[in-house]
């Protein structure tokens, strides 16, 4: 999509399924529409300006100015300074544009790091910006410490409990093969002894 030997930067805006390529040592900014139509991808414009950037950097859609219609603004990173370069759609109404603001991705994250680790897996949380962004309270940040050792003596010990269960029906057993041996060999003590009486009767 690029002719430019530097690194390529994509930004992607999913609100308006625009993407930007920014080249490292480039001086512009192409920018295309991606749509779920052949040819898939539309080539919209191109911003050039006459210094190369060394980086760029991309700001949430959060903190664009939604009264100038402001669809994106960067952050050109030159080697003494850096230059905000701010991209507008020119509407004549005053009124909240919803085609260019649907609900976006707020700050506040879906699911809790734990959550994540545990294999979970959720949407952003949307917000709107029909009156402006404004932030909340501030999150208190929670760093929860987990011992890896945790896991490995929990499953050992459910190793055990299990082998203990496992081991249960074996004893069970073995107790009621030793007391049928002792019903055994007391029934044949009492045949020897009803044989014995026998005899002496027959006599």
């Amino acid at each position: 999509m690029d002719t430019s030997n530097g690194v390529l930067l994509p930004f992607y805006d999913p609100d308006t399924n625009v993407v930007y390529l920014c080249g490292k040592g480039d001086s512009s900014i192409r920018y295309f529409e991606i749509t779920d139509e052949a040819p898939y991808v539309h080539f919209l414009n191109t911003f050039a300006s006459k210094e190369p950037q060394r980086g760029m950097g991309y700001m949430p859609k959060r903190g664009l100015d939604v009264n100038k219609c402001e669809i994106a603004r960067f952050y050109k990173l030159h080697e003494r300074k850096c230059e905000p370069i701010v991209m507008t759609v020119p509407r004549k109404s005053d009124l909240f544009q919803d085609d260019l603001y649907p609900d976006t991705a707020g700050p506040d994250p879906a699911l809790e790091a734990e959550e994540w680790f545990d294999g979970k897996n959720g949407d952003p949380i949307l917000i709107s910006l029909k009156n402006g962004y404004v932030p909340g309270k501030n999150r208190e940040f929670k760093v929860v410490k987990k011992n890896m050792l945790d896991n490995k003596v929990t499953k050992n010990s459910e190793k055990s409990s299990s082998s203990n269960k496992s081991s249960h029906p074996l004893e069970e057993i073995l107790k009621e093969i030793k007391s049928l041996k002792d019903m055994i060999s007391s029934q044949e003590k009492r045949i020897v002894q009803l044989e014995e009486q026998m005899s002496k009767l027959a006599i």
